[in-house]
This record gives C-alpha cells, structure tokens and sequence, in this order.
C-alpha cells in the first residue's frame, strides 16, 4: 500500500510539473518569438523557421522568428539576454556567439551567464575551394604552395570574424603558412570573385559551392569536418592531412539566464522533437547541415568549450570588429 501511494504520489507531482511549465508557455496571448542575429534568407534564418512552425504546433502556440541582424549577431543576443525568462523571448544562436566572446573586448552581455541553452539544432561543415587555376589540387598541395609563396595566395572573406574566416585562420596557424585575407561585405561576392579567379581560395558553405563544384568552376581541396560528406563523397577531410583540424559552423537555441526548470525542459524537448521530424531535418540537411538536437546541459558544456577553443584563432587573427 505504501508503495502504491509513493507511486501515485511521483505521477501526480510530475503532472503538476508538466502542467506548471505548459501553463507558463501560455502566460501570454502574443506570439513566441525567436530572434535571429542575421537577415532573413540565410542559414541561421532557415534553421530558425525550419524549427519555429513544428515547435509552435507541438506546444499549441504561435512561434515567430525575428531578424534583428547586425554586430555579428550580438544586437539579438543582447536583446534575449535583457528579455524575461518566461519563454516568449528565445534566440537562434550561430557561431558567433562563441566567436564574439574573444572578437568584442567589450560585451553587454555575458555570452555564457546571461543565456540559458535549450538545444544545439544542428552543425554545418564548410570546404574549402580553389579557383580551378591553382597549382594545388589537395591539402598537401596548398600547404607547400603556401610555404614556397608566403604571403602571395589569398583568402575571399564573405564576412570578417564569422566562423568561415577564423576557419581559415584555424588553417594558417595549424599549417604555418601565410595567406592574404581579402574581405568582403558578403558570402555572394566573395564566391563570384573566387569563381572569376581574382581571388584564390575561399572556406564556404557547402551549399554556396556545391553546384559549382560539381560543375568544374571550383575544385574542392577537403572539408573541415572530421569525416568525408555525403554531399561530397569524393572531397576528402582537411584533417587527413591536417592532424587535429576541425571548424563546424553550429546553430542552437538558447533563452535568457533564470529560465524555469519546467520551461527549460518544455522549449528543450519541443525543439529537440522539432528538429527530428522528418520534413524539418530534410531541410536542415538540405542546407549541408547535420541535426543534432542535444539535450540543455550537453549544449551549455559545448558553448563553454567552444568559446575557449575561438579565442586562441582570434587572437592569432588580430581580427577586430567590423
């Protein structure tokens, strides 16, 4: 009997818990927003709105994504860091939220205290490409070209201090070699440059260059994830030849510090199913991306490592903010 009494005991307090955290999600009658640090159209946008509308209807609520781009991503983020921890106000973090810890001397947030991580949705390779006129057609190659030519090859940067750049400067340091950064305002003509040969190579996307790959008009010289990709089976990992290097783009949704237990776990498990359903993850994967959907305290351990491993590449870098 005492048994049956603790039994029913832990299901009604587990009830009420499950009811509590539903009931904050529906404190207001206004739409849960997402806010994205980037403008609409781009990667940290599609996984936002990949997310939004399943997670809405999991929860029964209405979920908007907000574009509040500009400083790297830091204008949104220091907005949800100030909102109320009552679940109305999430962000859709990218790469630069670890960056931005060593690239901004000076915050007005703390990237790691001020937030409360719910899921990483997913991670996205980049490759690294080459004008089909470079005398190097591989890693190997690249290094001791670099080496026999300091400071004559050059990089297209589509934005200074984004994870593509310190990709590349993550490249140098581990290789030893020197090449020129060239920066432009954008991923679009920085791929046009390199595709017209004015620049020699470029870190990007997969799905920026993938059909120019596959066309001849670029040559992919490896992939800066540790195994080979089935987008690219044929492009081999920079760390086959490069021992230890990695640099994965990643996307994750966090909340302001002091989130509720109960609202943590509801948002968590509503965007970790979010990202597993079926139509979700073919558009996640459709922008060269793997779902990874971790659970709060594994995404939180992650940002906290990640910040640390940034701040050595941009120290190397001198980069500063645009």
């Amino acid at each position: 009997m005492q048994r049956q009494r603790l039994w029913f005991l832990s299901c009604l307090l587990a009830l009420l818990a499950g009811s509590s955290a539903w009931a904050q999600t529906q404190q207001s009658s206004g739409p849960v927003r997402i806010l994205v640090g980037a403008p609409a159209g781009g990667s940290t946008d599609t996984m936002a709105r990949a997310v939004a509308h399943a997670m809405g209807q999991q929860l029964g609520r209405t979920v908007v994504v907000e574009n509040r781009p500009g400083a790297g991503g830091n204008l949104a983020a220091e907005a949800v860091a100030r909102a109320t921890p009552d679940g109305q106000t999430l962000l859709m973090s990218f790469t630069s939220h670890a960056i931005n810890a060593s690239l901004y001397p000076r915050l007005s947030f703390d990237p790691v205290k001020d937030f409360t991580p719910l899921t990483m949705v997913s991670t996205s390779p980049s490759v690294l490409v080459a004008h089909p006129s470079l005398p190097a057609n591989n890693v190997a190659e690249l290094i001791a070209l670099a080496k026999a030519q300091p400071g004559q090859l050059n990089f297209a940067i589509g934005a200074l201090g984004s994870s593509l750049h310190l990709a590349g400067e993550a490249f140098k340091l581990k290789a030893g070699v020197a090449i020129v950064n060239i920066p432009y305002r954008g991923t679009a003509p920085a791929v046009q440059d390199v595709l017209a040969g004015q620049v020699n190579l470029m870190f990007a996307a997969v799905g920026n260059v993938q059909q120019h790959i596959r066309a001849g008009k670029l040559k992919a010289l490896g992939v800066t994830s540790r195994q080979r990709l089935s987008a690219l089976p044929d492009v081999p990992a920079i760390s086959d030849t490069l021992l230890g290097f990695e640099s994965n783009a990643w996307f994750g949704l966090l909340g302001p510090a002091k989130m509720s237990p109960e609202l943590v776990r509801t948002w968590s498990e509503a965007a970790r199913a979010a990202v597993h359903q079926t139509d979700v993850r073919q558009r996640i994967e459709a922008e060269g991306a793997t779902v990874i959907g971790n659970s709060p305290q594994e995404f939180a351990r992650f940002v906290v490592a990640d910040i640390a491993r940034w701040r050595e590449v941009v120290k190397f870098s001198g980069a500063k903010p645009e």
